[in-house]
């Protein structure tokens, strides 16, 4: 595998409107994310970008940075459009999608999304982890992977995602983590499709991929990273990283 790592980011977030620049121990979020993507030694790293400003911020640090459309739908496809600036010729053949608010996430972590593609069955991979309290599972923000580790299993098929606590009986619930690896034909192919029903009803867009007949399998990691999606979050992340 030649991997090629991208982040999104953009500017106009509903609940925390500039939250990849918001300030966290000195420095924009979005270099926080960019320093944990490279220290996993995957492979380039970039930043996918929907405002100048980004861009700006990625650049002056030294990394590196595409200026995408702002009215791209979504982040899928806008490391879509920086991967056709990046990499015309086609040398990375996976392609990991790793959301611009995880400034927590352990490079390991990150490292672990292309345990799934071992299996050349697999289009995407992705990451879970236990979810650890009742508040937790009933968290609509909370993404929930139906998925079963059996028998010391590190990988398993991903069969559904919802935002309701899934599956129905005893046993554990898995956190799923928004970090993807994509072979790089699953990713032409998923973004040229139009969103789908089951996408629109969860607003979960890896249930277009399922729907679609696309293979997801889950890596599992011991504890999930949190996102900053609020200004509560923002301010757990100052306490953790030291602001």
């Amino acid at each position: 595998m030649q991997p090629i790592v991208l982040i999104p980011a953009r500017l106009a977030a509903t609940r925390l409107p500039g939250k990849p620049l918001a300030d966290i121990a000195g420095r924009p979020m979005i270099l926080h994310v960019l320093e944990r993507a490279r220290a996993a030694g995957l492979g380039p790293v970039a930043v996918a970008a929907g405002d100048a400003e980004i861009a700006a911020v990625v650049r002056a640090a030294g990394g590196t940075a595409v200026e995408t459309d702002p009215a791209l739908p979504s982040g899928t496809d806008r490391i879509a459009a920086a991967l056709h600036v990046l990499d015309p010729e086609g040398r990375h053949d996976v392609v990991v999608n790793l959301q611009g608010d995880l400034p927590t996430i352990p490079p390991e972590a990150i490292a672990a999304v292309l345990k799934p593609l071992a299996d050349p069955a697999v289009d995407i991979g992705t990451l879970v982890a236990p979810i650890a309290s009742a508040e937790e599972a009933a968290a609509e923000s909370v993404v929930k992977c139906a998925c079963a580790f059996e028998g010391g299993a590190e990988v398993v098929p991903a069969l559904y995602f919802s935002r309701r606590a899934i599956p129905w009986g005893k046993g554990p619930l898995w956190h799923h983590i928004g970090i993807y690896a994509y072979r790089r034909a699953a990713l032409g192919r998923f973004v040229a499709l139009p969103p789908s029903p089951l996408e629109r009803r969860e607003r979960l867009e890896q249930l277009r991929a399922l729907e679609a007949g696309m293979r997801i399998a889950a890596a599992r990691i011991a504890a999930a990273p949190f996102g900053v999606d609020t200004p509560a979050d923002l301010a757990r992340a100052r306490a953790i990283l030291g602001a």
